[in-house]
């Protein structure tokens, strides 16, 4: 069912259209290979994955700084190996992941032809948690910046997604207003949860099908957005 009365469309990027695992993953391998770190990617990235999700909780919810995310998720995945590193190698694999991350930019299957389609009808918004500097140059290296809009990032206005702050603080900044936005994004608790409790709509993308309450609108594969816009 088509959504009523929506003008402007807010995506998450990393994870939604900006395909942050596949990226990730291709940045690792160069910088290992730079720093000659000799260890087995697949189980570096099965353990980093799950850690990077505990430090961006932390750091969603204001108890870490960023410099405290960017070393410490590293660290926390060498010392779960039982690999032996120097921190101060720890701390250079961190810059130089930053430094690199964007020189890979795949976007998820059918992302640019779902904003090709979005973009003739709505008004399209990135609203990311993520680091403004990185997240400037990833939209800019896979060729999508110039169908948004408005870009507001956490560090904006320094607060996170799911706080209700960095919702209004974008919607006021579009120049719209929450009856006719709909926020777009794969994390359940930061963007979902985050504008359904300002009253805005919200659609799920849920590319690895996890178990969510049968209400909400969800997809599976970007291009299903046209079952609701």
């Amino acid at each position: 069912m088509k959504l009523k009365g929506i003008t402007d469309v807010f995506f998450d990027l990393d994870h939604t259209l900006w395909d942050f695992d596949r990226n990730s993953a291709l940045t690792f391998d160069k910088i290992f290979k730079i720093n000659q770190i000799e260890i087995d990617l697949e189980n570096f990235l099965v353990h980093y994955k799950a850690i990077n999700l505990q430090y961006w909780k932390l750091y969603r919810d204001e108890k870490i700084d960023k410099d405290v995310l960017r070393f410490g998720r590293l660290n926390d995945t060498f010392l779960a190996l039982n690999y032996t590193i120097e921190k101060e190698i720890i701390q250079k694999l961190s810059t130089d992941y930053i430094t690199y991350l964007t020189d890979n930019n795949y976007l998820y299957d059918d992302a640019i032809p779902i904003l090709e389609y979005l973009y003739k009808n709505y008004n399209l918004h990135i609203l990311s948690n993520g680091f403004e500097e990185v997240q400037s140059k990833k939209l800019i290296k896979s060729n999508i910046l110039s169908y948004f809009k408005t870009i507001t990032n956490g560090e904006d206005i320094g607060v996170k997604k799911p706080n209700p702050q960095i919702f209004h603080y974008a919607i006021e900044k579009a120049k719209t207003s929450i009856d006719k936005s709909v926020m777009i994004g794969d994390g359940y608790e930061a963007d979902i949860l985050g504008a359904l409790n300002i009253g805005m709509e919200v659609i799920f993308f849920d590319e690895f099908q996890k178990p969510i309450e049968p209400h909400i609108k969800k997809i599976n594969h970007l291009i299903e957005l046209k079952k609701y816009l």
